[in-house]
């Protein structure tokens, strides 16, 4: 069975698509006819972006909810509207939680989590006026198992998921939907950065490593309009094993 999904003109905004799942859910999203902001502080990342049909970008710190408001207001200012957001801008620093300071614990925690609230305070009321509209959040199952050197971000994403369950009731009588993804382990630049050496073999060797594509199906699904469910967590605990090179 197959299924796809058409955009026909969506106005889909995608935090942190400069690289990563934001990056291919985007590439996806505008080749199935929506119109896609990518917003990112990587600048020389979103550069490879440019010459995408259907695609453009801001720079945009979801840290700043100044920036944030302007931005998407710029937004729906350009395109008339945003049908859906994707919030997928995060960082994930390894340490120790008594050798973190205090500025690095906080950084975490505004662009992780304050940078979902100010996006969906940015854009919840056109979608409530329009009584339609996705938004999608990324958590991970960090949050409920944890992970050494990762409490910050684990942190950040477990408070997410309360924060958006107790949204998304507040909003759905209006027909507006916030959903969650745990995406699993991904090969992602963050990834990389944050499993290097024994913690990439130990993942590999038990749930698996997938690719940022994998997780473009469930994405383009909440944002459609077949997904009417709202407050769930989509979840992709293990990966398919990599295909055996033929004869």
């Amino acid at each position: 069975m197959r299924a796809r999904f058409e955009a026909d003109g969506d106005v889909i905004v995608v935090t942190g698509g400069a690289s990563g799942i934001g990056r291919a859910l985007a590439r996806a999203a505008a080749a199935a006819g929506a119109r896609v902001v990518v917003c990112d502080v990587d600048e020389v990342a979103m550069a490879g972006l440019s010459g995408v049909g259907g695609i453009s970008t801001r720079r945009l710190d979801v840290a700043d909810r100044d920036q944030v408001f302007a931005v998407m207001g710029g937004i729906v200012h350009e395109f008339g509207r945003i049908d859906g957001l994707v919030c997928a801008a995060a960082v994930q620093p390894r340490a120790a939680v008594h050798q973190m300071d205090a500025a690095e614990w906080q950084r975490v925690l505004r662009v992780n989590l304050d940078g979902v609230v100010w996006c969906y305070q940015a854009v919840i009321a056109g979608m409530i006026a329009r009584r339609s509209g996705s938004i999608v959040a990324f958590t991970s199952g960090l949050a409920h198992q944890g992970w050494p050197e990762a409490s910050a971000y684990a942190a950040s994403k477990a408070a997410l998921i309360a924060f958006v369950k107790s949204a998304a009731k507040e909003v759905a009588q209006h027909r507006v939907r916030f959903n969650l993804i745990a995406p699993g382990v991904i090969d992602t630049p963050q990834y990389r950065q944050a499993n290097a050496g024994t913690d990439d073999a130990r993942w590999r060797a038990s749930v698996g490593v997938g690719a940022p594509e994998d997780a473009v199906g469930p994405l383009l699904f909440l944002l459609s309009d077949q997904a009417t469910m709202t407050a769930s967590i989509i979840s992709r605990d293990f990966a398919y094993p990599a295909e055996e090179p033929g004869p």
